[in-house]
């Protein structure tokens, strides 16, 4: 376990401002998941170890509760999640000094002196968890009372947890096992079922984080999102989407070109005078949906012209051929054009 001195700066990790709102915590943490996650950064060893520091900086700053414990506990956040933070806790009767965390070794030891001083008989009163009290009357609820009663229910409240997940196209298509650690937990395996999508949020029951109050484990909420794909992408209907150039004399004539699909290439019969933008549909070579359904692949085609490089001289011959007996005009319809 990482030494609780070893203070991680979570609003750095996110490369954000400590007066972030929620949506840009969100946006940056997309931004960099994509751009750090292993599977796309094969070469690096240190990606696995920048995404896990990535993760864990979203799961802190994305929720407000811990964002808040986070930004007044600094290094002994993780204490306070825990359900053992307290308010603001004075060292004398008069309340004028308060207690300075790094003279104890970790936030614990701080509690334990705390306790220590009320089992000890230091005061007049009884607090509500039958500990003695320095501050006046016994009917008077201290501020030490109020945290840990406030924590305690907080907790209780809400024993689930949320973390972000970002998996692959691949893996979000045909379902993957993954393998993962919550902060201060043992690590255990989740199965994502085939036909994930971005948005999609998925509950694994009894994996969350325990509730040190009680034992018990709380749900794990894994918010899916997928890193892009060089070819496909994944419409919010669930239909695929890809793009595929052709070749101006391809456009002209038509021509029978090889697809590439989740189930591998197919054979698409491209019409004779297709446009530049035109979308032609392959059915049921899109996303997978439950019951094993399929939605379709759109193709959408982009005409690319060769520069005067790569064209041959007998190519070149040939277009100025073209040229020089077309009487198709694409500019008629601006003939009469006018303001």
């Amino acid at each position: 376990m990482a030494d609780e001195r070893e203070f991680k700066d979570y609003y750095a990790v996110l490369g954000v401002d400590k007066t972030a709102t929620q949506d840009q915590i969100k946006k940056a943490y997309r931004k960099l998941a994509r751009k750090l996650h292993p599977d796309l950064n094969p070469d690096d060893p240190t990606a696995e170890g920048k995404f896990k520091e990535l993760n864990e900086a979203n799961e802190v700053l994305s929720d407000e509760e811990n964002r808040q414990k986070y930004d007044r506990y600094g290094q002994y956040w993780k204490q306070a999640q825990e359900g053992r933070e307290t308010q603001s806790y004075s060292s004398s009767p008069q309340g004028s000094e308060e207690t300075e965390f790094s003279n104890y070794g970790g936030f614990q030891d701080f509690i334990d002196e705390l306790l220590n001083q009320y089992a000890r008989g230091e005061g007049q009163g009884k607090s509500s968890y039958g500990y003695n009290t320095s501050y006046g009357s016994p009917d008077i609820e201290t501020d030490f009372d109020r945290g840990y009663r406030r924590s305690y229910r907080d907790y209780a409240a809400h024993p689930d947890t949320e973390a972000a997940f970002v998996l692959t196209m691949n893996e979000a298509f045909n379902g993957v096992t993954k393998e993962l650690q919550l902060s201060g937990e043992e690590p255990f395996k989740v199965r994502i079922p085939a036909g994930a999508k971005s948005g999609s949020r998925i509950r694994v029951k009894g994996s969350g984080k325990t509730n040190p109050m009680t034992g018990q484990k709380g749900d794990l909420y894994l918010n899916i999102d997928i890193a892009p794909h060089p070819f496909f992408k994944l419409e919010e209907d669930s239909n695929l989407t890809c793009e595929i150039k052709l070749a101006p004399d391809e456009a002209v004539l038509g021509t029978e070109i090889d697809v590439p699909t989740p189930d591998g290439p197919v054979k698409l019969k491209i019409p004779a005078g297709v446009n530049s933008g035109q979308t032609l549909r392959l059915r049921q070579k899109g996303w997978k949906l439950p019951k094993s359904d399929r939605t379709d692949l759109l193709v959408k085609i982009k005409i690319v012209t060769p520069t005067s490089q790569e064209l041959s001289a007998s190519e070149r011959a040939s277009y100025e051929e073209i040229r020089s007996h077309r009487t198709f005009n694409p500019r008629a319809d601006l003939e009469n054009m006018t303001l």
